[in-house]
Formats: C-alpha cells, sequence, structure tokens
C-alpha cells in the first residue's frame, strides 16, 4: 500500500492494511504457539508486505522468500517462533551473498555459515526474508547508493532512514516485519530508529556475544543488535540473548517486563559535542521529552556533555582508520575476490583522510579509551542521561548520498550525529525513543537516553514507562487517524 498522507500532504509507504502487520514479534509469537495463527500463514503474509512496498522502500539488498516458506512449513519453536525478520547485509547466511553495502563484493559468492547474531535470532524461533541494505560497510548515517535506489523512510518517501541500518528500520516502520537485525558501531541502530519511529537500543559492551576479531579491535566501536515497533520485543530479545551469551563483567540484564516504578535524576544536554544547534522539530521533541519526564516525577536538570570536539575529531579519525583497513587488506579481511576498485568516493575519502593524519592515531585511541572515564562521572549523581539522538529530523534523500564528493557528504554526516558516537567508544549503553512527531514532514523524532556500563535493565524500564505514558503508534495508525 502506497498513501498520501493527509494531514502532512507527503508521499508514505506502508502495508498495515494487513491486520497481522499490526502485531509486535511477541503477540505474533504468542499466536503461532497457541495455533491462532500459522507459522506459514504470518510468513507468507509478511512475504506479501514486501512485495508491495518494496518497490517504493528499496530495503531489501536480497530476499530468501522460497527458503522463510520452507522454514514456516516444517515449523520453528523459540520464543519468537514464526516471527518474520530480515538480516542487515553485513553479517553471514548461509546460502545469501554478504555484500556489506558495497560493489567491491560483487564477486563474492554466497556465505557457507550464519554468522553473528543472526544465528541466534533464527535460534530464537525468527525467520529470515533476505538481508537488508547498509551503506557501504555502514560508514555513513544513511542508505543511500551511487548505483542503486536510495532506501526510502515509508513515513515520507522523500526522506532518508538514517542508517546504517536503514533497510531493517524501513522494513519495520513499513510494517513487514516487527523486529529486524541491525548493528551500530557510531549510531547505526539508534540514528535509523529516530528516522523511522522505533525502538533502538544499543547494548553495553560485551553484553551480547562478540565475534573473536572484536578483540583485537584498538578501540572496539560496534554491538549487534535489533530494531523494533514496540519496547517488550527488544526487552524479550534481549533476555533470550542473555541465555545464549551471559558477561559474568556485567550485572544480569533478565526479562524486563514492568515499567519503572521509581523516580530518576536525569540530566540532559542539547547542543552535540561538536557544537552544531538543533533544528526546530528536534528542540520542540527535547523539550516534550523534557515536559513528560517531569510530569512523571522524575527529577531533570541540564548538564554539560563529558567530552567536547576534541573526542568528535579523535572518533572520526579511528572511524577513518576503518576504512584505512578496508581499502588496503579488504582481500584479507573478506574474500580474495573483493574488489577494491569499486569502492565507493566515500571509503577512498575516509581512507585518504586516515592516511594524511596518520601520526595522530596512537593520541586518539588513547582519547578514546581514556573517554569511559570521564563518562564515568558524568553519571554521579544522575541516572540517565536525555539528549537529541540526532541534531535534526530526517534528511532529504540527496543530502547524504555517497555519490557527492567526500568534502561534501562527509561534513554533513559529521554535524548530524553528533551525540551517537560516545556510547560506541566507551561501550555504554544507549535507547532511542520515538517521542515526537513533526507534523509539517510527517516523521518521527527520536530522543536518547544513555546510561551507565551495564544499566540496560533500567533503560528498558523507562522506555516502557514513556511507551506506556505517551504511545507512539505505528505509521499505519497515525495515516488512519
Amino acid at each position: 500500500m502506497s498513501s498520501a498522507d493527509t494531514s502532512a500532504g507527503v508521499r508514505t509507504a506502508h502495508a498495515f492494511d494487513d491486520e497481522l502487520a499490526a502485531f509486535d514479534g511477541v503477540a505474533t509469537a504468542e499466536a503461532v504457539r497457541s495455533g491462532a495463527l500459522g507459522a506459514a500463514e504470518v510468513i507468507g503474509a509478511a512475504i506479501e508486505r514486501a512485495r508491495r512496498v518494496e518497490p517504493d522502500l528499496h530495503g531489501l539488498v536480497v530476499d530468501d522468500f522460497d527458503r522463510a516458506r520452507s522454514t514456516a512449513a516444517e515449523g520453528r519453536g523459540g520464543p519468537f517462533a514464526g516471527v518474520p525478520t530480515v538480516i542487515k547485509d553485513m553479517t553471514d547466511v548461509a546460502g545469501l551473498p554478504t555484500r556489506n553495502g558495497s560493489s567491491a563484493f560483487s564477486r563474492v559468492g554466497p556465505a557457507t555459515e550464519t554468522g553473528g547474531l543472526a544465528a541466534q535470532l533464527f535460534d530464537m524461533g525468527m525467520i529470515g526474508l533476505g538481508k537488508s541494505t547498509l551503506p557501504e560497510f555502514g560508514f555513513i548515517p544513511c542508505a543511500e547508493f551511487p548505483d542503486a535506489e536510495a532506501t526510502r523512510n515509508p513515513w515520507n518517501l522523500d526522506r532518508s532512514t538514517g542508517g546504517s541500518s536503514g533497510g531493517s528500520a524501513a522494513l519495520v516502520a513499513a510494517g513487514v516485519v516487527p523486529i529486524a537485525h541491525g548493528a551500530d558501531g557510531g549510531g547505526s541502530i539508534r540514528i535509523p530508529a529516530a528516522c523511522c519511529g522505533l525502538v533502538g537500543l544499543k547494548a553495553t559492551r560485551g553484553r551480547l556475544a562478540r565475534p573473536p576479531e572484536s578483540r583485537l579491535m584498538p578501540v572496539d566501536v560496534e554491538v549487534e543488535g535489533v530494531i523494533s515497533r514496540t519496547v517488550r520485543d527488544t526487552a524479550l530479545f534481549f533476555a533470550e540473548a542473555e541465555k545464549r551469551h551471559r558477561s559474568r563483567r556485567l550485572p544480569p540484564l533478565g526479562h524486563v517486563t514492568r515499567p519503572l516504578a521509581r523516580t530518576l535524576r536525569i540530566g540532559t544536554v542539547l547542543d552535540s559535542p561538536a557544537g552544531y544547534e538543533v533544528d526546530g522539530p528536534t528542540r520542540a521533541a527535547f523539550d516534550g521529552a523534557i515536559g513528560l519526564l517531569e510530569g512523571l516525577g522524575h527529577s531533570v536538570r541540564a548538564v554539560e556533555f563529558p567530552v567536547g570536539c576534541q573526542f568528535a575529531d579523535d572518533f572520526i579519525h579511528y572511524w577513518s582508520s576503518l576504512a584505512y583497513a578496508v581499502s588496503v587488506q579488504g582481500h584479507r579481511l573478506f574474500d580474495p575476490a573483493f574488489d577494491r576498485s569499486q569502492l565507493t568516493q566515500l571509503t577512498q575519502g575516509l581512507a585518504a583522510r586516515f592516511r594524511a593524519n596518520l601520526r595522530r592515531t596512537p593520541g586518539a585511541v588513547y582519547r578514546l579509551r581514556r573517554s569511559a572515564v570521564a563518562y564515568a562521572g558524568a553519571f554521579e549523581g544522575l541516572d540517565v542521561v536525555l539528549t537529541p539522538t540526532v541534531a535534526t529530523i530526517a534528511p532529504e534523500i540527496g543530502h547524504l548520498a555517497m555519490d557527492l564528493p567526500f568534502d561534501v557528504v562527509f561534513p554533513r554526516a559529521e554535524a548530524w550525529v553528533g551525540y551517537t558516537p560516545l556510547a560506541n567508544a566507551t561501550g555504554a549503553p544507549a535507547i532511542s525513543l520515538p517521542l515526537h512527531h513533526d507534523d509539517a514532514t510527517n516523521l518521527p523524532v527520536g530522543m536518547m537516553f544513555s546510561a551507565a556500563h551495564g544499566q540496560e535493565r533500567l533503560l528498558l524500564e523507562l522506555a516502557l514507562q514513556l511507551e506506556e505514558a505517551a504511545p507512539w503508534g505505528t505509521l499505519g495508525a497515525r495515516a488512519a487517524g
């Protein structure tokens, strides 16, 4: 279904006219286990929804519909039994190619094993419909490509989904699947969640299983996770993930099922560490979130961001080092068929930036590692910190396109995402919640809550409280209203 939103006069795309699309993952699995729905019926409906919205969204890299139908027919148990999902195209799924959003993998064959968090999601009972889009290696917060259609925001097809888990976010927001795989190396779960009106929790480093190679990174910034429409789907995922991987260094999480039952001390930060100002809708969302929190009895006060411009410079330098490693060692890191000549201007520009500033690396790595100390100090006398997730509403398609010159597009990205990288450098948890809606553009606006290491339970309890106090709903519900 594609429609014009009468309140904002913008083009939208969603599949919520199918009543099964309104089910979240928990409700879907309960219906399958009870026999009210068959897994084959659920998956067949999800495939039909994908086929209807894909011409507008372009969220799938490759579909796996035939295998999804076969898996559903065979039956799959687990807490998410029969729930359709998609896997971000940076994680291997046996039988499907892994392209990392890059044409450099065009000659690479299908994966032989299912890896990373995808294997856990399938073990929980989810059934994959295919691989979702991301920009090349997730190096920019969008899903716009030099050689393919941009992935579009279902709330407003002229706007970006954010990224890098943009395809997953688009398909969840449009009602194709209720929950989807993502990964977050600088905000890549939280940013598209904010743009698409979803829940996006970036976990504490070590909370979820990590690949062995992550321990070789000078600063391990990336974690996998999920994007969902409801807090309870994210909470159930984390409870089940903990059963499969339990970190002894972190407090147990368990299954969070009840909203917060106490008041918190909440710090607020409006300006990003890089000094960029927010736009009007984001300021309105921020002020509204403060009012909501105070109305719930929480103590709220303004605080200083624990890091400044030096942090932003260091993180970008480290981010550039990852692009350099890919450009130089891609054939060894991934596959001998990796073709570095096909890398985008963006990746090449990041790699060149790193080469030009190579001597800065030891100091940048040292300071990024030490940022955890400053971060921990910021929570003395506080329980959580509220910031915008990004500085503005989702930008128009083309604003962050990867075929733009590097010196044009990367400063734009840097200005937009100043809030999210701190949690990646420090390893701390943070969640984006869709607490506001901009009627002029028909776009959700996300606010981010950050907490001390290991405090995902607190963030989920707060998220349940806010979801109950100010339900955010779906694109279909808003369009119908």
